[in-house]
């Protein structure tokens, strides 16, 4: 595409007045970009949003010059929360005015919806700097992040670190779901990340969180084979790790976690391997996870397990609105 002209304002309209063939573009560019700066596949996602689209059953709103859609972004509310989905902006007029300007759109829309108090939102593909002054700013709250990549194939070099009490790995089984809940509730009590994630405050929301990861393809799609939760010796469990595949040589982890009495074990450490390892097995060459820069402790070890940063992306809070 053409630099932007200078005399074509961008204008934040509702998706509902977009036609699904005015995204083609916009979506194939986005498949590329995320294919390439994280290597996820992306056309399963932009497929649900060509079919909402096309139904107009999609909130949000599109960023528009003239009669081309250069940007868009999606949300969901659901209790007194909202979440923006994705947004994303051509590169050609990806300025942090124009993700400000499309940002808000979605943001308004959200604060206007009936009993909405808080939003929250990852937005990996914001190509502007993301430490900066954000629509509904007295409100924002902003966490850097990391998105890491390793290969699986590092896992065959990892040594088996036996914990100092036993400790026993079983396959993701539904069955284990409360009980592992209750791990994410007791893991993220006063973590930086039950501010990025309200779900982590309770085993309700933990559950929730659980059933969505399972059930929906938000983080791609749930890989059982790579899915493993840890008990001691008394069968309780203490930790859990939960993937799934991206592409169909890459895979990503969604959660990891230990109960806060063994952290620094190894337990955690061993959730990894075997899920990386199991990831390998199945064909994925790649692994990805991503990681709150203030939680040094579990960066560190996940660079030490093999794995880089290869892109720094913000988790955003609205808060009291």
């Amino acid at each position: 595409m053409a630099a932007a002209p200078d005399l074509c304002i961008p204008e934040a309209i509702p998706l509902s007045r977009v036609r699904t063939g005015d995204l083609e573009d916009l979506l194939s560019e986005e498949r590329v970009a995320w294919r390439t700066l994280l290597n996820w596949d992306f056309a399963a996602s932009a497929d649900l949003v060509r079919r909402f689209v096309a139904i107009q059953a999609l909130n949000g709103f599109a960023l528009t010059a003239g009669s081309t859609v250069i940007g868009y972004s999606y949300f969901v509310s659901e209790e007194k929360k909202g979440l923006i989905g994705d947004l994303y902006v051509l590169r050609d007029w990806a300025t942090p005015e124009n993700e400000d300007l499309l940002l808000g759109a979605v943001l308004q829309g959200l604060a206007n919806s009936p009993g909405v108090e808080r939003i929250e939102a990852q937005l990996m593909m914001l190509h502007g700097p993301f430490e900066r002054l954000l629509p509904f700013a007295r409100h924002a709250h902003t966490y850097p992040r990391i998105f890491m990549i390793g290969e699986t194939a590092h896992a065959l070099s990892l040594p088996l670190v036996s914990t100092a009490h036993p400790v026993t790995f079983h396959p993701w089984d539904h069955v284990w779901q409360d009980d592992a809940a209750r791990v994410i509730a007791a893991a993220y009590r006063d973590h930086v990340d039950s501010n990025i994630n309200d779900q982590y405050r309770s085993w309700h929301g933990a559950r929730k969180f659980l059933h969505n990861v399972v059930q929906y393809p938000g983080c791609g799609t749930f890989f059982g084979p790579a899915s493993f939760i840890a008990c001691d010796h008394t069968g309780k469990v203490i930790g859990l790790i939960l993937s799934s595949r991206v592409a169909n040589d890459v895979g990503h982890v969604t959660q990891v976690c230990v109960s806060p009495e063994w952290k620094g074990r190894g337990a955690g450490y061993e959730l990894l391997r075997r899920s990386m390892l199991a990831l390998g097995q199945a064909g994925c060459d790649k692994v990805s996870l991503t990681v709150t820069a203030e939680n040094r402790r579990a960066a560190a070890l996940y660079q030490n397990m093999g794995f880089r940063a290869v892109r720094r992306f913000a988790a955003y809070v609205w808060d009291s609105l």
